[in-house]
């Protein structure tokens, strides 16, 4: 059975009820903002691509509704910000939410009065359309780290599967994947305490498939990570750091604790949108803190003391040294120890974010994500060079981009680092301004 989180039909949002799941399937009808901010903040809908999506039809039934009853520009501008905010705050941790509901805004603020509907229609279904795509190329991506590999044992957290966004999903895409070409065993799945994600959706999802799959309690994951000889673990995620820090339910850190000492690799698999490089760290993401009922009872039923004191955050933070990798459609990023503070740098003069990994420098400018392009976006190409001369050659770019702006192309490390020299001064970078230390590092000296 395919199963979809949501749908947008006849100018109303319909949500799959997950907090009812298993054991009922039935879709909510909403033609009101609050109420679908509601569902994002009660876990009707859940998941940080799939709650992007919701919100951007929230965002979208918030205008219908304000030019209903509104003429005024001002006014529907006023009221249309304070829904996106309203939006925003139902979920807080969650990226994707904030970046579905810019997108909205930045759409509103750039159309005619007259398209504002029609565009922003077009904007949510392209959300939700994209979605789609980058769940697929997520799972070709994940996939590809384990080719040539047979009979895996795959351990998961929680739900990333196709009720977390609206295609076959981030961990389990690449999950299903694996299944689709043959190279499953067995998935083990955390029940994934308080709420039971794992149990309640994943393990749902995984036999609706019929991928082989055991449920655990989250408590046996370090006996099966002992006894059953899981190759991998692969999670979701809600937000990313810049340095690659990575927040996810509950539970996630335990795993990647335990994956380090059973030596275990640890994979994040999520959209780019997933990164916010306004953080430098895991430490900068806000936590939230739900219901205390939602661990003193299970289905309504107490299963402690009804006043006992709680904690119940919702999210903790994986470190980025414990990550083995972060699946993007974009492509794996690893060796995540390179994204620190000196190679991660916010260049405020042109508000561009550079993210250096192996043998690629990706560059965030303007919210989007090119490879090593200068800030007007001219086109380049990229091959494989040494860490450093990768370095020098961003740094230089963004610190001389104003004046330069060229199109960049790169050599292959394996052409002689005296060739590497004539290219870069034909670009108009001077090799006799380096410092002999800078010279000595790239092997110009």
């Amino acid at each position: 059975m395919i199963i979809h989180s949501l749908e947008w039909k006849d100018n109303k949002l319909y949500l799959l009820d997950q907090t009812r799941l298993p054991g009922t399937y039935v879709y909510l009808e909403y033609s009101d903002y609050l109420k679908v901010a509601d569902a994002i903040k009660n876990l009707v809908v859940r998941g940080a691509p799939a709650i992007g999506i919701a919100a951007a039809y929230g965002m979208l039934l918030a205008y219908q509704n304000l030019s209903r009853d509104c003429q005024d520009i001002a006014t529907i501008e006023k009221r249309f910000l304070y829904a996106a905010d309203t939006m925003k705050m139902a979920r807080p941790t969650a990226v994707n939410l904030f970046w579905a509901v810019d997108e909205m805004i930045k759409v509103f603020k750039n159309t005619k009065l007259e398209n504002i509907y029609g565009a922003l229609l077009r904007k949510a279904n392209e959300i939700e359309r994209q979605d789609k795509e980058i769940c697929s190329r997520i799972a070709d991506q994940g996939a590809d780290i384990f080719k040539g590999k047979k009979h895996l044992k795959i351990l998961t957290h929680c739900n990333a599967g196709a009720l977390a966004t609206a295609g076959i999903g981030t961990a389990l895409g690449v999950i299903t994947r694996l299944h689709q070409h043959g190279q499953l065993s067995c998935v083990y799945v955390d029940e994934t305490r308080p709420l039971l994600q794992g149990a309640r959706l994943t393990a749902a999802e995984l036999v609706s498939s019929q991928i082989p799959v055991r449920l655990i309690s989250d408590s046996m994951a370090a006996d099966v990570m002992k006894r059953k000889k899981i190759d991998a673990v692969i999670v979701g995620a809600d937000r990313i750091a810049g340095n690659g820090d990575t927040a996810n339910k509950i539970g996630t850190y335990g795993i990647a604790v335990l994956c380090k000492y059973h030596q275990i690799p640890f994979y994040v698999a999520a959209p780019f949108s997933t990164f916010d490089f306004s953080i430098s760290s895991g430490k900068d993401i806000p936590i939230e803190e739900r219901n205390p009922d939602e661990v003193r009872m299970v289905q309504g039923i107490y299963i402690a003391p009804k006043n006992i004191p709680v904690y119940n955050p919702s999210f903790d933070i994986t470190p980025n040294e414990l990550i083995t990798g972060i699946i993007t459609e974009k492509g794996a990023l690893k060796d995540l120890e390179r994204i620190s503070d000196s190679h991660y740098e916010a260049r405020k003069n042109i508000e561009a974010y550079i993210l250096l990994n192996g043998n690629t420098i990706y560059l965030m400018a303007e919210g989007r994500l090119v490879n090593l392009a200068a800030g007007d976006g001219h086109p380049v190409e990229i091959m494989d060079l040494s860490f450093a001369m990768q370095a020098l050659a961003v740094s230089y770019l963004c610190e001389h981009e104003k004046e330069l702006r060229p199109q960049l192309y790169l050599l292959p490390r394996e052409l002689d680092e005296k060739v590497a020299e004539i290219k870069l001064k034909s670009m108009g970078y001077e090799i006799d301004t380096l410092s002999d230390k800078q010279k000595e590092y790239l092997g110009l000296d």
